[in-house]
Protein backbone atom coordinates (compact mmCIF):
# COMPACT_ATOMS: atom_id res chain seq x y z
CA UNK A 1 0.00 0.00 0.00
CA UNK A 2 1.43 3.40 -0.97
CA UNK A 3 1.26 5.92 2.01
CA UNK A 4 1.65 9.12 0.35
CA UNK A 5 4.12 9.90 2.33
CA UNK A 6 7.30 10.31 -0.16
CA UNK A 7 9.14 13.32 0.21
CA UNK A 8 7.35 14.37 3.55
CA UNK A 9 9.27 16.00 6.15
CA UNK A 10 8.06 14.55 9.62
CA UNK A 11 9.57 15.79 12.85
CA UNK A 12 10.24 12.52 14.96
CA UNK A 13 11.15 13.77 19.08
CA UNK A 14 12.72 10.97 20.44
CA UNK A 15 13.99 9.57 17.55
CA UNK A 16 16.68 8.02 17.63
CA UNK A 17 16.05 5.31 20.17
CA UNK A 18 12.59 2.66 20.98
CA UNK A 19 9.66 3.07 19.26
CA UNK A 20 11.12 6.73 18.05
CA UNK A 21 13.39 4.75 16.48
CA UNK A 22 10.99 1.95 14.97
CA UNK A 23 9.14 5.12 13.42
CA UNK A 24 11.59 7.20 11.78
CA UNK A 25 13.15 3.58 10.67
CA UNK A 26 9.44 2.98 8.85
CA UNK A 27 9.07 6.78 7.74
CA UNK A 28 12.54 5.88 5.48
CA UNK A 29 11.33 3.04 3.95
CA UNK A 30 7.81 5.13 2.82
CA UNK A 31 9.67 7.92 1.51
CA UNK A 32 9.35 10.30 3.28
CA UNK A 33 12.20 12.20 5.35
CA UNK A 34 12.30 11.74 8.82
CA UNK A 35 14.06 14.39 11.17
CA UNK A 36 15.18 13.40 14.52
CA UNK A 37 14.50 15.64 17.42
CA UNK A 38 16.50 14.35 20.37
CA UNK A 39 19.01 15.18 23.32
CA UNK A 40 22.20 14.09 22.16
CA UNK A 41 23.60 14.09 18.55
CA UNK A 42 25.73 10.95 18.98
CA UNK A 43 22.45 8.90 19.44
CA UNK A 44 20.61 11.05 16.55
CA UNK A 45 23.35 10.44 14.32
CA UNK A 46 23.94 6.78 14.93
CA UNK A 47 20.62 6.07 13.29
CA UNK A 48 20.91 9.34 10.51
CA UNK A 49 23.89 7.75 9.36
CA UNK A 50 22.96 4.07 9.35
CA UNK A 51 19.62 5.37 7.32
CA UNK A 52 21.72 7.31 5.27
CA UNK A 53 24.23 4.76 4.25
CA UNK A 54 21.13 2.40 3.01
CA UNK A 55 20.27 5.23 0.24
CA UNK A 56 17.78 7.35 2.55
CA UNK A 57 17.27 11.04 3.61
CA UNK A 58 17.20 12.15 7.03
CA UNK A 59 18.08 15.21 9.36
CA UNK A 60 18.31 15.79 12.84
CA UNK A 61 18.51 18.41 15.66
CA UNK A 62 20.56 18.16 19.05
CA UNK A 63 17.66 19.77 21.64
CA UNK A 64 16.65 19.60 25.31
CA UNK A 65 12.83 20.11 24.90
CA UNK A 66 12.10 20.26 28.26
CA UNK A 67 13.55 23.94 27.27
CA UNK A 68 11.28 25.91 25.44
CA UNK A 69 13.45 27.43 23.60
CA UNK A 70 15.25 24.52 22.34
CA UNK A 71 11.98 23.39 21.28
CA UNK A 72 11.58 26.51 18.93
CA UNK A 73 15.05 26.36 17.46
CA UNK A 74 14.76 22.64 16.46
CA UNK A 75 11.46 23.63 14.54
CA UNK A 76 13.33 26.61 13.02
CA UNK A 77 16.23 24.31 11.91
CA UNK A 78 14.02 21.56 10.40
CA UNK A 79 12.18 24.96 8.43
CA UNK A 80 15.59 26.33 7.76
CA UNK A 81 17.09 23.43 6.11
CA UNK A 82 13.25 22.04 3.88
CA UNK A 83 11.31 25.28 3.98
CA UNK A 84 8.50 22.71 5.18
CA UNK A 85 6.81 20.34 7.79
CA UNK A 86 4.69 17.90 6.46
CA UNK A 87 3.89 15.66 9.71
CA UNK A 88 4.70 15.74 14.08
CA UNK A 89 5.33 12.75 16.10
CA UNK A 90 5.09 13.60 19.63
CA UNK A 91 7.04 10.14 21.05
CA UNK A 92 10.10 11.98 23.50
CA UNK A 93 9.27 11.06 27.51
CA UNK A 94 9.91 8.90 30.00
CA UNK A 95 8.37 7.14 32.86
CA UNK A 96 10.45 8.89 35.91
CA UNK A 97 8.12 7.38 38.65
CA UNK A 98 6.81 10.89 40.65
CA UNK A 99 4.67 9.38 42.56
CA UNK A 100 2.62 11.14 45.46
CA UNK A 101 3.06 9.68 48.62
CA UNK A 102 7.28 10.13 47.90
CA UNK A 103 7.21 12.38 45.05
CA UNK A 104 7.21 16.58 45.76
CA UNK A 105 6.51 19.57 43.39
CA UNK A 106 9.80 20.10 41.46
CA UNK A 107 10.03 16.83 40.51
CA UNK A 108 6.73 17.01 39.59
CA UNK A 109 6.54 19.61 37.69
CA UNK A 110 10.31 18.53 35.58
CA UNK A 111 8.11 15.62 34.73
CA UNK A 112 5.44 17.39 33.20
CA UNK A 113 8.29 19.44 31.04
CA UNK A 114 9.54 16.05 30.56
CA UNK A 115 6.56 14.64 29.28
CA UNK A 116 3.75 16.60 27.96
CA UNK A 117 4.90 20.44 28.07
CA UNK A 118 7.20 20.27 25.06
CA UNK A 119 4.20 18.08 23.05
CA UNK A 120 2.46 21.42 23.30
CA UNK A 121 5.89 23.56 22.04
CA UNK A 122 6.50 21.32 19.19
CA UNK A 123 3.08 21.37 18.37
CA UNK A 124 2.56 25.05 18.49
CA UNK A 125 5.91 26.17 16.59
CA UNK A 126 5.17 23.55 13.93
CA UNK A 127 1.70 24.89 13.42
CA UNK A 128 2.39 27.31 10.37
CA UNK A 129 3.69 24.67 8.65
CA UNK A 130 1.02 22.57 9.15
CA UNK A 131 -1.41 24.64 8.33
CA UNK A 132 0.33 25.59 4.76
CA UNK A 133 1.09 21.35 4.22
CA UNK A 134 -2.38 20.65 5.88
CA UNK A 135 -0.19 17.88 7.87
CA UNK A 136 -1.28 15.78 10.90
CA UNK A 137 -0.07 15.30 14.35
CA UNK A 138 0.49 11.84 16.14
CA UNK A 139 0.82 11.58 19.96
CA UNK A 140 2.49 9.17 21.62
CA UNK A 141 0.95 7.86 24.76
CA UNK A 142 0.50 5.70 27.44
CA UNK A 143 -2.17 2.99 28.85
CA UNK A 144 -0.75 4.50 32.65
CA UNK A 145 -3.35 7.56 32.08
CA UNK A 146 -6.40 5.19 31.66
CA UNK A 147 -5.32 2.06 33.96
CA UNK A 148 -2.60 3.79 36.72
CA UNK A 149 0.59 2.20 37.50
CA UNK A 150 1.29 3.10 41.39
CA UNK A 151 4.40 5.90 42.43
CA UNK A 152 3.68 7.39 39.11
CA UNK A 153 1.62 10.22 39.28
CA UNK A 154 3.56 12.59 37.31
CA UNK A 155 3.89 10.46 33.89
CA UNK A 156 0.06 9.40 34.89
CA UNK A 157 -1.08 12.95 34.53
CA UNK A 158 1.06 13.88 31.44
CA UNK A 159 -0.57 10.64 29.79
CA UNK A 160 -3.63 12.18 30.57
CA UNK A 161 -2.70 15.27 29.61
CA UNK A 162 -0.92 14.09 26.22
CA UNK A 163 -4.78 12.07 25.24
CA UNK A 164 -6.59 15.65 25.87
CA UNK A 165 -4.73 17.41 23.87
CA UNK A 166 -5.04 14.84 21.39
CA UNK A 167 -8.66 15.41 21.34
CA UNK A 168 -8.84 19.34 21.88
CA UNK A 169 -6.21 19.75 18.68
CA UNK A 170 -8.38 17.77 16.56
CA UNK A 171 -11.48 20.05 17.18
CA UNK A 172 -9.56 23.18 17.29
CA UNK A 173 -7.43 22.40 14.18
CA UNK A 174 -10.60 21.49 12.00
CA UNK A 175 -10.35 24.23 9.96
CA UNK A 176 -6.87 23.95 8.89
CA UNK A 177 -7.69 20.12 7.40
CA UNK A 178 -5.13 19.07 10.10
CA UNK A 179 -6.27 15.65 11.72
CA UNK A 180 -4.43 14.58 15.45
CA UNK A 181 -4.84 11.03 16.67
CA UNK A 182 -2.57 9.22 19.17
CA UNK A 183 -1.47 6.01 19.93
CA UNK A 184 -1.59 4.48 23.33
CA UNK A 185 1.17 1.69 24.27
CA UNK A 186 1.37 -0.54 26.91
CA UNK A 187 4.20 -3.15 27.33
CA UNK A 188 6.54 -2.57 24.37
CA UNK A 189 10.13 -3.86 24.45
CA UNK A 190 12.03 -1.22 23.98
CA UNK A 191 16.14 -0.28 25.30
CA UNK A 192 14.36 1.85 28.00
CA UNK A 193 11.70 -1.64 29.14
CA UNK A 194 14.97 -3.37 28.96
CA UNK A 195 16.44 -1.29 31.79
CA UNK A 196 13.73 -1.08 33.74
CA UNK A 197 13.29 -4.54 33.56
CA UNK A 198 16.45 -5.53 34.67
CA UNK A 199 16.44 -2.87 37.47
CA UNK A 200 13.60 -4.95 39.18
CA UNK A 201 14.24 -8.31 41.61
CA UNK A 202 14.32 -11.46 39.32
CA UNK A 203 14.13 -9.77 36.03
CA UNK A 204 13.27 -12.85 34.02
CA UNK A 205 10.43 -13.83 36.15
CA UNK A 206 8.80 -10.77 36.36
CA UNK A 207 9.22 -10.74 32.44
CA UNK A 208 7.37 -13.90 32.12
CA UNK A 209 4.70 -12.74 34.87
CA UNK A 210 3.87 -9.24 32.55
CA UNK A 211 4.13 -11.42 29.20
CA UNK A 212 1.64 -13.69 30.56
CA UNK A 213 -1.02 -11.04 30.96
CA UNK A 214 -0.86 -9.71 27.78
CA UNK A 215 -4.19 -11.58 26.35
CA UNK A 216 -2.77 -11.54 22.01
CA UNK A 217 -0.26 -13.94 22.13
CA UNK A 218 0.80 -13.50 25.49
CA UNK A 219 4.21 -11.35 23.79
CA UNK A 220 5.51 -7.86 24.18
CA UNK A 221 4.11 -4.91 21.17
CA UNK A 222 7.30 -4.43 19.15
CA UNK A 223 7.97 -1.16 18.11
CA UNK A 224 7.76 -2.01 14.53
CA UNK A 225 4.01 -2.75 15.08
CA UNK A 226 3.72 0.60 16.90
CA UNK A 227 5.11 2.17 14.03
CA UNK A 228 3.12 0.69 11.47
CA UNK A 229 -0.32 2.30 13.43
CA UNK A 230 1.61 5.65 13.88
CA UNK A 231 2.66 6.09 10.10
CA UNK A 232 -0.72 4.93 8.94
CA UNK A 233 -2.32 7.63 11.18
CA UNK A 234 -0.04 10.21 9.57
CA UNK A 235 -0.46 9.52 5.87
CA UNK A 236 -3.60 10.38 3.83
CA UNK A 237 -4.58 6.69 3.66
CA UNK A 238 -6.04 7.25 7.17
CA UNK A 239 -7.59 10.82 5.40
CA UNK A 240 -10.74 10.58 7.68
CA UNK A 241 -9.61 9.56 11.18
CA UNK A 242 -9.03 12.32 13.55
CA UNK A 243 -9.36 12.86 17.42
CA UNK A 244 -8.68 8.86 18.15
CA UNK A 245 -6.93 7.38 20.74
CA UNK A 246 -5.67 3.74 19.09
CA UNK A 247 -4.65 1.48 21.43
CA UNK A 248 -1.79 -0.95 19.83
CA UNK A 249 -1.50 -3.32 22.85
CA UNK A 250 -2.37 -6.65 22.37
CA UNK A 251 -5.36 -5.87 23.57
CA UNK A 252 -3.42 -5.10 27.71
CA UNK A 253 -5.10 -2.19 28.27
CA UNK A 254 -9.38 -3.34 27.57
CA UNK A 255 -9.23 -7.24 27.83
CA UNK A 256 -9.48 -9.67 30.57
CA UNK A 257 -6.15 -10.75 31.55
CA UNK A 258 -6.91 -13.81 32.78
CA UNK A 259 -8.05 -15.34 29.00
CA UNK A 260 -5.47 -18.09 28.22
Amino acid sequence: MDLQLKNKVVIVTGGAKGIGEGIVRLLASEGAIPVIIGRKAEDNLKVADDLKAQGFEVFQVAAELTEPAECEKAVNAVIAKYGRIEGLINNAGVNDSVGLEKGNYEDFMRSLHRNVVHYYLMAKFALPELKKSKGNIVNIGSKVAETGQGNTSAYAAANGGRNALTREWAVELLPYGIRVNAVIVAECWTPLYDYFIHTLPNPEEKLKEIVKNIPLGHRMTTTEEIANTVVFLLSEVSSHTTGQLIHVDGGYTHLDRVIE
